[in-house]
């Protein structure tokens, strides 16, 4: 008999669970993949590098340097490797894996593994999820553009330098492109940084269970929600009513002292929905420099046991007899 650990709580935030998810019922990931709100899972036990291409429609691997394999897990029993990204500023800016889901939803949670061995550095971009419509098999631009409303929605999970203030890789924060965002002071839209409460240090060689609720609004309401869990701790819930800071075009912190957050109008129609994952390592020699860092250095991340569902997953449940 299989006894498994398990635990599903409320926590700070209402309605949003902690702890095991879906994962409760599968130690070690076992039989996740079968599940009905399990869209993508992807743990690199199969195939060579190249294989990736039949699994993830766009794959960025510069000269075939940036992807590798290794031989490590986030938790031993639950495969056997790994893949590793590494960024060479000034050379390539990285890579990434992107794929469309087998159809789109009004909610998805994106759970993944990651770490950052020693020495750690900063990168520009990190792992993104949203909605193209239409859907393309490739990402697609629209950096400083603000979004119409009908045509995309897209949330990145990023590490950032804060200039070099926060530790490489630095601290963990939402990168959002949507049509009621705010514009920079230049004018143009660079996306809004949305932060939690408490500063989230990313860690450096450690690996790390990181989980993105992207849960679109109906059309004319504002119940958008954004929810991010650490290690299966649930650290940041943007929604509306909530408390924040001062709004800005660098986005807002949520602060209990605040104001009430009006919450996300992300779309204008229900034709946009979730219906893609970036799994991005994206690298830049100006990024480098804005942290205060040598842009020589390599930046290099792995990735690990990547589930995309329409249900909340949780950390990997370790089972005993």
């Amino acid at each position: 008999m299989l006894v498994t650990l398990f635990l599903i709580a409320l926590g700070p935030y209402p309605g949003l669970p902690e702890g095991y998810g879906l994962s409760a019922a599968h130690p070690f990931d076992r039989g996740l993949r079968s599940h009905p709100a399990v869209l993508l899972m992807e743990d690199f036990e199969e195939g060579a590098l190249d294989d990736l291409a039949h699994r993830w429609e766009s794959v960025s691997n510069r000269r075939g340097r940036v992807f590798s394999f290794v031989d490590e897990t986030p938790v031993a029993g639950a495969g056997r490797r790994s893949l590793r990204l590494t960024a060479t500023p000034g050379d390539d800016d990285g890579g990434h894996l992107y794929t469309r889901l087998p159809y789109g939803v009004d909610r998805l949670f994106l759970r993944f593994y990651v770490k950052f061995p020693d020495p750690p550095n900063y990168v520009h971009h990190f792992v993104t999820l949203g909605g193209y419509h239409p859907g393309t098999a490739w990402p697609q631009g629209g950096a400083g553009e603000r979004p119409r409303g009908d045509d995309r929605v897209t949330v990145g999970i990023e590490p950032f330098g804060r200039s070099g203030e926060a530790p490489p890789p630095g601290d963990w924060n939402f990168y959002a492109y949507w049509h009621e965002m705010k514009p920079s002071a230049d004018g143009r839209f660079w996306g809004n940084g949305l932060w939690p409460e408490q500063r989230q240090p990313v860690p450096a060689d450690r690996w790390q269970c990181v989980e993105v609720m992207l849960q679109l609004n109906r059309p004319g309401d504002r119940d958008g929600r954004l929810a991010l869990w650490l290690d299966g701790r649930l650290v940041a819930d943007f929604h509306e009513g909530v408390r924040r800071g001062p709004w800005t075009g660098l986005g807002f912190v949520l602060d209990p002292s605040g104001d009430p957050f009006e919450g996300f109008d992300f779309r204008t129609t229900d034709r946009l929905k979730v219906n893609f994952v970036w799994m991005l390592h994206y690298v830049t020699v100006e990024n480098q420099r804005r942290n205060r860092v040598s842009p020589e250095r390599p930046t290099v991340v792995l990735f690990d046991q990547i589930v995309a569902a329409t249900e909340y997953i949780g950390p990997i449940c370790v089972g005993r007899p």
